[in-house]
């Protein structure tokens, strides 16, 4: 709230504007005039409203540019996260870059987001978009010390679609492995009936390391994961018996289960995963599609859906509800024993 004082100087007639901020900081101004007092604090007010307003200096001498080239470098900041940023970080910088923190806003944000969704992207990549960059900002805040606040926490998040609860059928999977099999890239197969056996992430698998496997007890242990919890999968049939197989012909210059031609860093594999899916006949499904596979043919043999969740490494058990319509006979159950004690 603004708070405008008459002052009597020897030059005459004056007016100071004090403006409360966030914090028990106050920002102050004097004018001759009382329009010009009241455009001033009405302006600030304005700016505070919408999450642009910073009484540091720093927020007027750094550029959103000078924030993401800060970020990306920062010692925090893991490999993975840094292949995945950097191209939204760079699109942002692109747009906004030359801007000073202190002049961007939230709505000067979510326009540029739009472009993105005018340009076909949808809502969730929209939203991966708004999320690296209020990563970027939180570090400014948190430890820069370059603003106050964060503009994009003023955005609203976009509504995203249902997730996707695509699996293979009986027959597709037949006709998956067979393909892969004939690819002749042994890998392939392997991590694919992987993921089937444990719905691992396709990353989860590529950075697989030796040391995190237990091929005696037949257990993977997960370390890079997306939660940044450990997770612990045991394996079975063929998916065990492969990778004992596999164990036995492991190069000696990497720890990596699956290396790629450079030993330092994991295979890649999507020319013949396309293939392997083309050669089948398989159409709308994608690698990850593999791990809905896991957890859907988990619900059809009646498996709880926590015991789904812990095997997948969901926090929560929101994420796979989706499959419990797979399987309604552990419901039928339950309601038929309360029944029966209702006499119903």
């Amino acid at each position: 709230m603004a708070t405008i004082r008459k002052r009597d100087g020897k030059k005459g007639v004056g007016y100071q504007v004090q403006v409360r901020i966030k914090g028990g900081d106050v920002e102050t101004a004097s004018f001759k005039s009382l329009t010009k007092a009241r455009l001033w604090a009405q302006s600030i007010e304005a700016s505070i409203r919408e999450g642009r307003h910073f009484t540091g200096s720093e927020s007027k001498k750094f550029t959103l540019s000078d924030l993401i080239d800060r970020f990306l470098m920062h010692p925090s900041l893991k490999a993975k996260t840094k292949i995945q940023y950097t191209p939204q970080l760079l699109w942002w910088s692109k747009q906004l870059g030359p801007l000073k923190l202190s002049d961007i806003s939230p709505d000067k944000i979510a326009s540029q987001r739009d472009k993105l969704l005018k340009s076909g992207n949808k809502t969730s990549t929209a939203n991966r978009y708004l999320a690296a960059l209020s990563s970027a900002f939180s570090m400014a805040v948190r430890e820069f010390g370059w603003i106050e606040t964060n503009p994009c926490t003023k955005i609203r998040k976009l509504t995203e679609p249902r997730g996707r609860t695509r699996y293979l059928t009986k027959n597709e999977c037949s006709r998956l492995l067979d393909e892969c099999e004939k690819s002749g890239v042994r890998e392939l197969l392997i991590i694919v009936i992987l993921a089937l056996n444990t719905g691992a992430r396709k990353n989860e698998l590529r950075w697989l390391r030796w040391t995190d496997v237990d091929l005696h007890k037949g257990t993977l242990l997960f370390r890079d994961t997306k939660n940044e919890l450990f997770r612990s999968v045991p394996m079975v049939g063929r998916g065990l018996k492969f990778m004992r197989e596999w164990g036995k012909v492991r190069l000696l210059d990497t720890d990596l289960v699956f290396p790629g031609k450079n030993p330092k860093n994991p295979v890649l594999f999507e020319k013949s995963w396309r293939t392997a899916l083309k050669s089948a006949g398989i159409e709308d499904f994608r690698f990850h599609d593999l791990r809905h596979s896991s957890a859907s043919y988990l619900a059809m043999n009646n498996v709880s859906v926590r015991t789904i969740a812990e095997i997948l490494g969901h926090k929560t058990l929101s994420m796979v509800q989706r499959y419990s319509h797979l399987s309604s006979e552990h419901l039928r159950s339950e309601i038929a024993r309360t029944m029966e004690a209702l006499d119903l």
